[in-house]
């Protein structure tokens, strides 16, 4: 007897194609439904649906999507910044949720999105692709099996410059997330790979910010278009330090890089020609070993997911692997991302833009699996945005009163830009 598949909703019809795209062709799982306020996503997502030979219903409140009959979960692929508000609706509505990046915006957030998982008793997973990229994954295999011992330290590297994409991404909305966020927040595609490698959460963490680029703010290129990368310090529950660094730092291509240390070896990726692993181990002797560089091969349902290469093929398995964790099955469980590995992976961001503020002062940071660390912060919504923070409101970055507000024609010329598909190729202040 054929097993009736998972009736699985995206909102969000822009980042949410790659999901969707796994969702129409999946064994196990169907598209049922697509979410967005911007009707022209709907209709393309209609569309990609046809030509796979089948229907999608499409929907433009969150509400009336979530009432979709039948809807068994939920994929989070709407602004970066709303993810934990509209999961916990989601879940309060009886549906499985998976997130796309971040987990959450505020410390309340973190605590709040937790207790609703709870509560539901639903599946909760995180959809940090970069944890599942070939190399990164295949870390995650072999440290697991002990080839470099246990951790010492480790970094972590995102470098994206994402100004010639700012009127995609951005629309010319002065409002939208990425002109109002400081790259501190936006931090698990750099550290979320080295939790999910060592198995470790982290206990403290010290911020930095890098140089100011006031030209940006002129260009109207906004935070992470443009604005200071930011720099954490992670101390590791073993011990371990880690150096996660993020932001939109002048280098192309961009850096997807991850090297980590151990008692017995070591293991990185590379900055340039990055489908290459390099795993050193000794062999017994001092400062004596063996040293493989390799493109690692993909060993969860490979097959399956060689069909799909968006990110460099990492889209697939978070979905994957939510479908799995659905149906209880041991290979959900074992790489599926947890509503508290996500919180400690997104907060650590939080905390650091806290500490930067704060001189570099290192910061505790709590386990929320622990409930009894919980009710500090359930209060806690500082954040970048206003809507948001309320009073508790944080400026844009450390040394925000030196820059030059971005002129209204800044907005006007990204919006023209993107209204006409081009991208931002010249320079211009206003």
């Amino acid at each position: 007897m054929q097993m009736n598949k998972l009736k699985i909703g995206v909102f969000g019809g822009s980042r949410g194609t790659s999901m969707m795209e796994i969702l129409l062709r999946h064994p196990e799982a169907e598209l049922a439904a697509v979410c967005d306020k911007y009707v022209p996503l709907l209709d393309k997502a209609k569309k990609k649906a046809e030509e796979n030979e089948q229907q999608v219903a499409v929907y433009e409140r969150f509400d009336d999507f979530l009432k979709h009959p039948g809807l068994d979960a939920v994929v989070l692929a709407n602004y970066a910044n709303e993810h934990a508000v509209y999961g916990i609706k989601a879940l309060e509505a009886g549906k499985h949720v998976m997130s796309e990046v971040l987990a959450c915006e505020t410390m309340a957030q973190a605590v709040q999105l937790i207790e609703a998982v709870e509560k539901s008793g639903k599946v909760y997973t995180y959809a940090e692709n970069y944890c599942y990229m070939d190399r990164t994954f295949e870390m995650w295999r072999r440290y697991e099996r002990g080839d470099i011992g246990e951790v010492t330290y480790g970094e972590g590297e995102y470098v994206h410059d994402c100004s010639s994409i700012t009127p995609q991404i951005t629309y010319g909305d002065p409002n939208h997330w990425r002109n109002r966020m400081h790259p501190f927040f936006y931090c698990t595609h750099s550290f979320g790979p080295l939790m999910t490698i060592t198995g470790l959460r982290p206990v403290e963490v010290t911020g930095i910010q890098a140089r100011i680029v006031k030209e940006a703010f002129k260009r109207g290129l906004g935070s992470l278009g443009g604005g200071p990368a930011g720099i954490e310090m992670v101390r590791l529950e073993n011990g371990a330090l880690v150096k996660s660094i993020h932001g939109g730092l002048k280098r192309e291509p961009g850096s997807i890089n991850y090297e980590v240390y151990g008692t017995n070896g070591c293991m990185e990726t590379q900055r340039y020609g990055q489908e290459n692993l390099n795993v050193y181990k000794e062999d017994g002797k001092v400062c004596h070993g063996s040293l493989e560089t390799y493109i690692p091969e993909k060993f969860v349902s490979p097959e399956m997911a060689a069909k799909f290469g968006s990110h460099g093929g990492s889209d697939f398995f978070p979905t994957h692997f939510f479908i799995q964790s659905i149906l209880g099955r041991p290979e959900g469980k074992k790489y599926g991302i947890d509503v508290y590995k996500a919180v400690d992976m997104t907060i650590i961001g939080i905390l650091a833009y806290r500490s930067c503020l704060n001189g570099g002062k290192p910061v505790k940071v709590p386990n929320f699996k622990n409930k009894a660390e919980r009710d500090a912060y359930r209060n806690d919504n500082a954040c970048t945005t206003p809507e948001v923070a309320g009073d508790q409101l944080l400026p844009l970055c450390a040394g925000a009163d030196q820059l030059p507000k971005v002129p209204p024609q800044a907005y006007e010329y990204i919006k023209q830009l993107f209204l006409e598909g081009k991208q931002y190729t010249e320079y211009k202040e206003f």
